[in-house]
């Protein structure tokens, strides 16, 4: 349990990415001596960069938000590459955490993606290992349950107070905007923002834009880790989102209206839709860490697109 976050040294992996750079601002509002290394300066899929960065910090606290992923595409085309880089640095972090008596908790932040490809809905996390994740991301989605089972391990073996809180797709400020790895929020911001600029009036999707997501803001989902690392003594994974199924159709139509897109979509079913559902039971987030969601999903990305025209504005983003 953390009573206070003034001065307690916390270590942030990811902590320059998308979530992880909300985790570390609200550390540092906090008062928390935040480490958060960039993957150039310590690789963490090399055991002993992993073991010499604790020796070196000593952290009372790890929020490992790093990772090797992407959208569908990217998914399909590096599945060997993304299912051994998150494997070695999820496992060689945690290890050298369990072996690391000063270390108190260590959040390590999971995925909706280890879910079996058909499953009931909403997800319950007592569903999680009753068949294989959804092709196009099963090795990501592997290497995260592999992560939650020896988590529990470390716990029973060192004592370790792991935690894996699964959040649902993030979305929002400093989200990913490379073409090559952007998720769907993104991919479908520059499409639609770069069709209202050329008066372009119709926009391809991909998929039939039938199947469902469930959007967190990134935020919301920043909050909710800080609050798993304060509260938390368990390994049982629990899901972060809003228990809200959108279709990707509907999805699709309120980016466009974000944007001011006013032409028409057009769906091309030759691309994959990933998986059919997906829609969360957030009980346990609520009953155990007495969170829920709070930014809806239209501010949510109003919020993103005023920031991404910003960046584009100031030159830190490329147009597509």
């Amino acid at each position: 349990m953390i009573d206070s976050w003034q001065d307690l040294p916390t270590l942030v992996t990811g902590g320059r990415g998308f979530l992880g750079s909300h985790v570390v601002d609200r550390l540092r509002a906090r008062g928390a001596m935040v480490f958060a290394p960039a993957s150039a300066e310590v690789d963490l899929r090399d055991a002993s960069q992993a073991r010499a960065l604790l020796a070196k910090v000593r952290p009372r606290v790890i929020i490992h938000c790093a990772v090797n992923g992407g959208g569908i595409g990217y998914m399909r085309e590096h599945p060997a590459s993304v299912g051994f880089d998150n494997v070695h640095l999820n496992l060689h972090l945690m290890q050298a955490a369990a072996e690391n008596r000063g270390v108190d908790c260590f959040v390590g932040v999971s995925s909706i993606c280890a879910y079996p490809r058909i499953t009931p809905i909403p997800m319950r996390e007592e569903n999680l290992w009753d068949g294989y994740p959804e092709p196009t991301n099963g090795p990501y989605g592997l290497s995260k349950r592999i992560m939650m089972a020896l988590g529990e391990a470390c716990r029973a073996q060192y004592g370790l107070n792991a935690v894996f809180p699964m959040p649902v797709n993030l979305y929002g400020p400093r989200d990913c905007f490379d073409p090559m790895r952007s998720h769907v929020v993104p991919a479908l911001i520059q499409r639609f923002e770069r069709a209202r600029i050329d008066g372009v009036d119709e926009v391809v999707a991909w998929g039939t834009g039938q199947v469902t997501r469930e959007l967190l803001y990134v935020e919301d989902c920043a909050d909710a880790v800080l609050r798993a690392a304060e509260v938390m003594d368990r390994s049982e994974p629990f899901n972060l989102g809003t228990g809200v199924e959108t279709r990707v159709c509907d999805l699709a139509q309120a980016v466009a209206d974000a944007v001011g897109f006013r032409g028409s979509i057009r769906w091309d079913p030759s691309f994959p839709d990933g998986q059919p559902r997906k829609c969360l039971d957030v009980s346990r987030a609520q009953a155990w860490l007495g969170w829920q969601a709070a930014v809806p999903l239209a501010r949510g990305l109003e919020s993103t697109v005023a920031w991404y025209r910003a960046e584009l504005a100031a030159g830190r983003l490329v147009a597509p």
